[in-house]
């Protein structure tokens, strides 16, 4: 029977609470976007810069914690909080001034009378076009032909003075459907009751979101959470790794599994939440902000309760890490590690855009929340847990190289089952049988690569280099990427050609990595596993603990 060992109860508890506060949060970043009508291209744009901040924020923070390790703790607080408020004035950020619509909806149209009347001119004035007036391409299901209309809200405070008519409801919301001033339409559908379609393209919109105060208090406070959450999960695997010592690779995953439980019960509990908070299309997201910020009160609580030990101190921090990092085993990694950081951004950004639109085309809408929920569920729960498990026994049994090369062949089979999904209830599957042999496995062998090769005195500093490479870095060329290929070849497709990306890094990697020995990757000479731990004297503790 295995024995608990009660002074990583606090890491334990820590992962356990840290992701628990994310998992409502972090797989809808890019859908809360889109909430506020940011289109996928533009958020791929931000999701670029962004990472580019991890890969000067880690290592800087890291090197900050190195050199005042006796301040460790009070500096993880410090980072939590920050996260955590930034996170959680998402809930301030004002809405567009009389937005209803998000970029590339779709909707159904039957007009409640016999024909849609011209514009006033009031209605297509610039600040009308910016905040309150919305384009959409129309087309009657009784011709392929198309026409240009326009949507209003009509019991917009700021439209009262025009009296307008309501000719279309749509989600309880009465609106008035117009056309330019001399705009001809189809003869048959001029001299009829109208019923189509009609697509809000986002480059149909004339919209001033972008210089708008909603646009950037979005950016700012995503910017600061984002970041404060990659900050954080770097230091805390660098202190879980300190406090572990010898063999450390074999115990982390027993450590981080906890995390990931965290993560996907409050994701599915959040996502349940969410879709009977709201019933409406767009979804209110207080519920999953509240649940964030009671798992983060207890997350404080836990750091409070951690006993970091004393580690010893490096001469020149700056000069050993440059000598680790310049070695050509660990450049290699570190190259790796960026295109696996490029196929997961494409993943964690985009996989929940998809399949929201495979949700339009087959009629699931109104139970996305819950599926997203579970998806999230399955990853966690069914896909990581396992493997985080066994990922030490794995990494020993194969070496970095062989796992890696099995992660990115994953990869391949995960991108392209996404890419064929008939209906969003199939990525559930999906998700439980892959998340954990691409994600948590690849996520092991970085992590644990870097306390593998970190000079004594430098794991925060070296942990945030390697991990700002995959989820700076790579995020940063993925989400780029990943938000022009999602604006112009559509969800199937570009998970589609990212497997493809996938498929060719692993067959690169197994060429220009050939076996070797188990411990493959590592510096012929150099550094040793982490010995930097000079403990504070305590109880010793059994060796068959967790």
């Amino acid at each position: 029977m295995a024995v608990i060992n009660k002074r990583l109860l606090p890491i334990k508890a820590h992962y356990f609470f840290f992701m628990a506060a994310m998992g409502p949060i972090l797989p809808q970043l890019a859908v809360i976007g889109k909430g506020f009508g940011i289109s996928a291209e533009v958020m791929g744009y931000i999701m670029c810069i962004l990472p580019v901040m991890y890969v000067i924020a880690k290592p800087m923070f890291g090197f900050v914690a190195d050199y005042f390790s006796h301040f460790r703790k009070s500096i993880f607080i410090a980072l939590i909080v920050g996260m955590t408020l930034s996170y959680a004035a998402f809930y301030f950020i004002p809405p567009s001034p009389g937005s209803f619509i998000t970029p590339d909806e779709v909707w159904n149209v039957s007009l409640t009378t016999q024909n849609i009347s011209t514009c006033n001119p009031e209605l297509l004035n610039e600040n009308n076009l910016c905040y309150n007036t919305h384009k959409a391409e129309c087309s009657d299901n009784s011709t392929p032909m198309t026409f240009e209309a326009y949507f209003v809200d009509v019991f917009n405070p700021a439209l009262a003075p025009l009296n307008l008519s309501s000719n279309f409801v749509k989600n309880s919301r009465d609106l008035h459907i117009c056309l330019e001033l001399d705009h001809k339409m189809p003869q048959n559908i001029a001299t009829s009751l109208f019923n189509g379609t009609c697509n809000f393209r986002a480059d149909l919109q004339t919209s001033c979101l972008y210089s708008s105060a909603t646009f950037w208090l979005f950016v700012l406070f995503l910017f600061a959470g984002t970041i404060g959450f990659n900050v954080t999960n770097s230091i805390s695997d660098a202190i879980c790794f300190d406090m572990l010592g010898d063999m450390a690779e074999n115990k982390y995953g027993n450590q981080r599994v906890w995390g990931t439980i965290g993560f996907g019960l409050t994701s599915l509990i959040a996502g349940i939440v969410v879709d009977l908070w709201t019933v409406e299309t767009i979804k209110s997201f207080t519920p999953a902000l509240v649940i964030m910020l009671i798992f983060s009160v207890f997350d404080l609580f836990s750091v409070s309760k951690l006993k970091l030990p004393k580690l010893s101190s490096s001469e020149s921090i700056t000069r050993d890490v440059w000598e680790c990092i310049s070695q050509p085993s660990v450049a290699t990694f570190l190259v790796f590690a960026t295109i696996a950081g490029i196929i997961d951004s494409f993943i964690i950004f985009y996989m929940f855009w998809h399949v929201e639109d495979v949700a339009k085309e087959t009629g699931f809408t109104d139970q996305i929340k819950l599926i997203e929920g579970c998806v999230v569920a399955a990853e966690c729960l069914a896909g990581e847990v396992p493997f985080f498990f066994y990922s030490g026994k794995i990494i020993k049994k194969l070496g970095y190289v062989h796992c890696m090369s099995m992660c990115f062949f994953f990869y391949a089979i995960r991108l392209a089952l996404i890419s064929w999904i008939p209906n969003p209830w199939y990525l559930v599957g999906v998700e439980l049988f892959f998340q954990g042999c691409t994600y948590a496995l690849c996520y092991t062998v970085i992590v644990a690569y870097a306390s593998e090769v970190a000079p004594p005195g430098t794991s925060a500093t070296i942990q945030g280099l390697i991990a700002g490479m995959d989820d700076g870095l790579g995020f940063s060329i993925g989400s780029l990427i990943g938000g022009l290929a999602m604006n112009r070849f559509g969800g199937r497709n570009s998970f589609k050609y990212f497997s493809i990306l996938a498929i060719c890094t692993c067959v690169a990697h197994i060429v220009l990595r050939p076996a070797s020995r188990k411990r493959q990757y590592l510096p012929k000479t150099g550094y040793k596993p982490p010995t930097e731990q000079e403990m504070v004297p305590m109880k010793e503790e059994p060796l068959s603990a967790y």
